[in-house]
């Protein structure tokens, strides 16, 4: 399984568009070689460089399966948004307070749907996926300034 972004490479600098210094809309995505029996797909951003904790900027899960990408400001039909460390749903995008981060774009394939109210958060998520995730794969975006 792969996921790729036609807006940034691998390890490479994610542009301001997608960020609180641009229009803070979400980067188009796309995702190969997804397993045949995945019955759900589960897309976390978050940026483990944040000072205080792992900072959670998007959540999406039971996405499905056969979705091959997620154009650039959207949300995949049927899709759940969870809360971010923002406090809400929704895309939040890269904005760090100093010094470049990396932000992990992890996509999750599950042998199962998630049965979780909506806008439920990273931690509740991860707890219901576990023993349920058959593939993983990242991508990985840098954003801010060098010091």
């Amino acid at each position: 399984m792969k996921i790729v972004s036609s807006a940034f490479e691998n390890n490479a600098k994610i542009p301001a568009k997608y960020t609180c210094d641009g229009e803070n809309i979400n980067p188009p995505l796309s995702f190969f070689d997804v397993p045949r029996d995945a019955k759900s797909l589960v897309l976390i951003m978050d940026d483990p460089d944040a000072p205080s904790k792992t900072w959670v900027h998007w959540v999406v899960y039971n996405i499905d399966p056969k979705t091959k990408e997620i154009l650039e400001n959207s949300v995949p039909k049927g899709a759940v948004l969870g809360i971010t460390d923002f406090g809400k749903p929704g895309y939040g995008g890269p904005c760090p307070p100093s010094g470049v981060h990396r932000y992990f774009f992890k996509l999750y394939a599950l042998d199962s749907l998630l049965d979780l109210p909506q806008e439920s958060t990273k931690t509740q998520i991860g707890e219901v996926m576990q023993g349920h995730i058959i593939d993983k794969t990242q991508l990985i975006g840098l954003y801010g300034e060098s010091d």
